[in-house]
């Protein structure tokens, strides 16, 4: 007898667009995880709410705490709608993320904000949340996490590559999956757009009317987290050491510009250096025409651009895949991809 399930995966990047909400069915056909999206909807932050996490990283500790409670209860809400609107029954598990406000693996912590006790008390579901801190505790980098979905559930590519606050690829490389982070993307584009009080560079029109900056492209690609192997994985603190300093004095479309080119270099470079064929895209970078473009001209890699569903929730889809495998207690963090010293099956469940 098949054995299907049903479970709600909530995601929000460091980009800070919203809330993403991903309903969908889980099942096996032949020892293969099939999955079908059922509803799925970004949901916009309010501008308090944004500006709370935006700055949550400068918080005292009494307040990081409260912002968590709140967070989490507002995630708790939030999903309690949407089951309401969409008339959604039968959900076996939500799978949250949380927002990331420290990442710092090398000190052996990582925090997601947005309490999975207060989703649990909303909703009345069972939740599992955390999914970072115990591959951290063990030696890992606590991300990529989404890995083990594009192993199950996305393998007819040689590689997956999500274009978000930043970008990340997972492949396979004798018979093993790994993965990384290769660069900033959204987390500095969204807010150099900023200066002209747009939320995002629209199709990179913005960095389109810059020029390259060759002295800051070559400080950028200098950077030593490129040169580092892997596993690697990036945070804010990271940009605000490294990247955001080297802006001082350039004219912002100048800047805009460059960046757009480095991480299309950084991004051709990992694909070329892999021989990677298919390469399936996903996340809000896509839509950035000119930065897709930029990567096109450097890389003979054939880019997949997938269903407006995939490339906007398919890490909302693979955080309720995840809380499927860790309700059967099955590996849902691959060690290979993040460092960590053994596959585990991570989360709390409340």
């Amino acid at each position: 007898m098949m054995i299907v399930y049903k479970s709600i995966g909530l995601m929000s990047g460091t980009s800070l667009d919203g809330l993403d909400i991903c309903f969908a069915k889980f099942w096996k056909e032949n020892s293969c995880w099939k999955f079908e999206i059922i509803e799925a909807e970004t949901i916009a932050y309010s501008e308090t709410l944004e500006e709370q996490l935006r700055n949550s990283i400068h918080l005292s500790a009494q307040d990081l705490l409260a912002l968590h409670s709140e967070y989490g209860f507002y995630l708790g809400q939030t999903t309690d709608d949407f089951i309401t609107r969409k008339q959604l029954s039968t959900i076996d598990v939500i799978a949250s993320h949380g927002h990331t406000v420290f990442h710092q693996p090398n000190r052996k912590f990582t925090l997601q904000i947005g309490d999975g006790r207060a989703i649990k008390l909303q909703t009345q579901i069972p939740v599992i949340y955390d999914f970072r801190s115990q591959d951290v505790l063990l030696g890992g980098n606590g991300a990529p996490l989404v890995p083990i979905g594009d192993e199950l559930l996305f393998s007819e590519y040689d590689a997956c590559l999500n274009l978000g606050g930043f970008s990340n690829i997972s492949f396979k490389i004798n018979d093993e999956r790994i993965a990384f982070d290769i660069a900033p993307v959204n987390i500095v584009l969204n807010k150099l757009a900023q200066n002209f009080g747009q939320n995002f560079d629209q199709n990179g029109n913005l960095a389109k009317q810059g020029k390259i900056n060759t002295e800051l492209l070559n400080k950028l690609n200098s950077l030593e987290f490129y040169h580092q192997p892997h596993p690697k994985s990036l945070g804010i603190e990271w940009c605000n050491e490294n990247i955001f300093p080297l802006f001082t004095d350039l004219d912002a479309k100048d800047i805009l510009a460059t960046f757009t080119e480095h991480a299309a270099e950084q991004i051709s470079k990992v694909l070329n250096h892999y021989q990677l064929k298919k390469v399936l895209f996903t996340g809000g970078g896509t839509y950035n025409q000119y930065f897709i473009e930029k990567i096109k001209g450097k890389t003979t890699s054939e880019i997949i651009i997938p269903e407006k569903e995939i490339i906007d929730f398919k890490e909302a889809l693979i955080f309720a895949f995840m809380g499927v495998l860790k309700l059967n207690n099955e590996i849902n963090v691959l060690s290979s991809a993040t460092g960590s010293s053994q596959n585990h099956s991570s989360g709390i469940l409340s």
